[in-house]
């Protein structure tokens, strides 16, 4: 293996930087380690997220925060909002639903699509802040018009549950299909929830099977035992049997 420094890292080309950089490459941990240790907070942030999730690395949660902090001091957004995650899922840390707050702000008010979703997810519930959901719906707007499939599917919610908006069950069903569309686990339960309403069962079962792609084992498992107590008999059977499997990301609340 060709040994890497800063100075070759520098000097590489943008296609050898992308080789070098793909995942699954040998030396790409060494890389982002040296450029994070070099001070970039882009890198500094991604080396963060490898420690996190063991990808590449041995997995070290508390050492993630540390790289995270090291970005945030730069202003990263990124690294900020994900120190809050941090603090809102106790990755190496107490949870802390507060302080998850309080870093999701400043990340939201950089105008990051993240921060602004996560901040918003606790206002609405009211987790370590007052709740407060008009507010809550404002920033989900925002982070909607940015493309945060995310974001979508939660402003769908509030359509459909009523909340701040007058219920409207065509508008939800909107939202749901774009969040679905964006790769949104939970807006393509939710939009395979509307087809099946609507009597596409076919419909929602292609998007059930997508589910198990992205969405976290809990999720699974509450969708299933929606799916069972549902009343439409393939939903129970051919819907159940869709969800096998599942996976969880770091960069949105479970």
């Amino acid at each position: 293996m060709t040994t890497l420094d800063i100075d070759r890292l520098k000097a590489m080309s943008a296609d050898e930087l992308s080789v070098l950089l793909t995942p699954g490459n040998a030396e790409r941990p060494v890389a982002i380690r040296l450029a994070a240790e070099a001070g970039f907070a882009d890198a500094q942030t991604v080396y963060g997220q490898m420690l996190l999730d063991g990808d590449g690395v041995e997995q070290d949660q508390r050492a993630a925060i540390g790289w995270f902090g090291k970005a945030a001091e730069q202003g990263h957004a990124m690294a900020i909002n994900m120190i809050g995650r941090c603090y809102d899922l106790g990755w190496g840390v107490e949870t802390d639903k507060a302080r998850a707050a309080q870093w999701f702000k400043i990340a939201a008010d950089l105008g990051l699509d993240w921060g602004l979703y996560n901040y918003a997810t606790l206002l609405a519930l009211g987790q370590g802040v007052p709740e407060d959901k008009p507010l809550a719906l404002t920033l989900l707007r925002q982070a909607a018009a940015m493309g945060n499939p995310k974001a979508i599917n939660f402003v769908g919610s509030f359509y459909e549950d009523g909340w701040v908006v007058e219920r409207d069950m065509t508008v939800a069903a909107d939202h749901y299909r774009r969040a679905a569309e964006g790769g949104d686990f939970r807006g393509q339960f939710n939009h395979a929830r509307m087809l099946a309403d609507a009597g596409d069962i076919d419909g929602a079962l292609q998007w059930l099977a997508r589910i198990r792609e992205t969405a976290t084992p809990a999720f699974l498992a509450k969708a299933e035992a929606w799916l069972k107590a549902s009343g439409h008999d393939r939903l129970g059977s051919e819907g159940v049997a869709a969800l096998d499997g599942g996976s969880c990301t770091p960069f949105a609340p479970i």
